[in-house]
């Protein structure tokens, strides 16, 4: 008998009809209940018919701006219903979505501006006191021939989300302020932005998500309007998001859970989505109490705090409806107590991939330990199987690799069909890299992570991408990351450098450039100078005895406090 997890149809109610594309469903919502609250963030309100009004004028600017149907437009920003707007805007304007990280630092926005071939940048100005324009023109140079930047000639405008028509940062070149960009739109006739809007097709585009690997250079996940809509769907079914449900998103906006299984999946059910433009681990419970949240969905670390928080406040338990984990492993202990102690009615746990979109998750009336052992039995349309070295399906129990077929599954990677080929084989299945079990009712145990990826609180961390940051140091000749424990944040990376001859450099500064250059997640907390790297018998840079070496170093000494 082989491993093979498929789901069976009747428990999902299907996608409402005409519903082909993303700016269809919006005006299905809007014009279905144009007063429902979608979105709320302190006092500001935004309602189905208003969030689709918004996006139409967003797009009338994009059309004046010369973006055409299938051109790149880079949303980079917090969560905030004005990030929402504009993300719903590019889709009406038959353009794709290439959300960028507030975490990212100049090179790396630059670099999948880059990649992406972007026609326009929508970013915030002023948030947490970084400037990203700056940051990006630190990497790329100033503006020219009337470009936002010098180093990225395809980029032909920055547009300040945040900015006022007389903000000195919107009279730089090649930049404008978003009240200007809108009113520039106006001279575009509505009938035919709404033509642009209605002509988006199914299989056309939508988003180009940043995703890393072994390769250390950053890949553009693609996926179609119709894959999006499917999927997320589905998800929101499993976990009973319904109109009117209070759900916080604190994924960023930028990650595929934060767009997709947030404000996606909220906006198609009509929940009310509390965008959380900056996590407060010691606010969250406040965020429950006060806003009366009844779905949550974050990593196992941020169910944990909420336990500890209870614990040291001695506050009543919050009784969420639904609670979401995405990971390969939930504590049972975890589970059992948030359940016990009234935390949660429902925990759900699941497995996905920015390439795959949602893969698996638990159902209603699975027993705790299905919850905390597995990441449930496949989606609707999705194809779980679990394969040995040679690609043959492995009888239930036994350990491989996860390959995942569907409707779920990338188109492939931007602009790169030669790691594209290397990640879907001839059936168009998506080679995970994952190592995991199915039992005999379909459930899927993930037991081993893609090779070398670690997890930062939450966030995806890969080697080969921080090596190939740290290795534009001038004084870093070589390097290699592995990850080490870490009691807050499950774990981190430790960097082996070689510095380069003559270089004198010292594990502070290079933590400090690391710091300025990179994402926090990615920053190595601890730096070790060597002379060499230790190889195994292939002449590869032997990791197995790096982490040994890091977990030793890490015992003997604290790491450094950086991100």
């Amino acid at each position: 008998m082989q491993q093979r997890s498929t789901a069976p149809g009747p428990e999902f109610a299907p996608l409402p009809s005409g519903w082909t594309s993303i700016p269809r469903m919006l005006r299905s919502r809007a014009e279905a209940r144009p007063d429902a609250v979608l979105l709320a963030s302190g006092a500001e309100r935004t309602t189905a018919a208003g969030l689709a009004g918004q996006a139409r004028r967003t797009a009338r600017a994009l059309i004046a701006a010369g973006v055409r149907p299938g051109d790149r437009v880079a949303l980079l920003g917090p969560n905030t219903p004005q990030w929402a707007a504009a993300a719903f805007g590019v889709w009406d304007a038959g353009a794709v979505l290439v959300p960028l990280s507030t975490r990212f630092k100049g090179l790396e926005a630059a670099d999948l501006l880059r990649r992406t071939g972007a026609r326009l940048l929508l970013c915030t100005e002023h948030f947490l006191g970084t400037s990203f324009v700056r940051l990006i023109e630190g990497a790329e140079g100033p503006a020219a021939d009337g470009r936002p930047f010098a180093g990225l000639p395809g980029l032909d405008r920055a547009v300040l989300l945040d900015a006022a028509p007389g903000d000195p940062a919107a009279e730089r070149g090649g930049t404008c302020s978003f009240e200007g960009f809108l009113a520039a739109g106006e001279r575009v006739p509505a009938a035919a932005a709404e033509e642009r809007a209605l002509a988006v097709r199914a299989g056309d585009l939508a988003e180009i998500l940043a995703t890393s690997g072994t390769t250390g250079a950053p890949k553009g996940v693609m996926i179609p309007h119709g894959r999006l809509l499917r999927g997320y769907w589905d998800w929101a079914e499993v976990v009973t998001l319904g109109e009117g449900d209070r759900y916080p998103v604190i994924a960023p906006f930028s990650h595929g859970f934060g767009v997709n299984a947030g404000l996606l999946a909220g906006v198609m059910r009509a929940a009310v989505l509390l965008p959380v433009p900056v996590f407060d681990p010691g606010a969250l419970l406040d965020l429950i109490t006060g806003e009366g949240v009844g779905v949550l969905a974050g990593p196992p670390t941020m169910f944990q705090g909420i336990m500890e928080g209870l614990a040291a406040s001695g506050r009543t338990a919050p009784s969420l409806r639904v609670g979401v984990c995405g990971a390969a492993s939930v504590p049972p202990e975890l589970v059992r107590r948030l359940l016990d102690e009234g935390v949660v009615r429902r925990m759900i746990n699941a497995y996905g991939l920015i390439e795959g979109t949602v893969v698996s998750m638990t159902r209603a009336g699975d027993p705790v330990e299905t919850v905390a052992g597995s990441t449930g039995r496949a989606m609707p349309g999705v194809d779980v199987e679990v394969v040995g070295e040679d690609g043959a399906p492995l009888p239930p129990g036994e350990r491989g690799e996860i390959l995942v077929g569907g409707h779920g599954v990338m188109l492939g990677y931007w602009g790169d069909p030669e790691r594209t080929a290397e990640a879907l084989d001839d059936r168009g299945r998506l080679r995970t890299g994952d190592i995991g079990v199915l039992d005999r009712e379909g459930n899927l145990s993930v037991v081993d992570r893609k090779k070398d990826m670690f997890i930062v609180g939450g966030f995806n961390a890969y080697p080969a991408e921080i090596e190939a940051l740290l290795m534009r140091h001038p004084a870093v000749a070589r390097a290699a990351v592995v990850p080490v424990p870490h009691p807050r944040l499950g774990e981190v990376g430790c960097a082996f450098v070689v510095p380069a001859p003559g270089s004198g450099a010292s594990p502070a500064e290079i933590t400090a450039w690391a710091e300025r250059n990179m994402s926090n997640y990615k920053v190595p907390r601890r730096v070790v100078l060597a002379d060499s790297l230790p190889a195994n018998a292939n002449g590869k840079i032997d990791k197995v005895r790096l982490r040994r070496l890091a977990e030793g170093a890490v015992a003997g000494a604290e790491g450094s406090p950086a991100g």
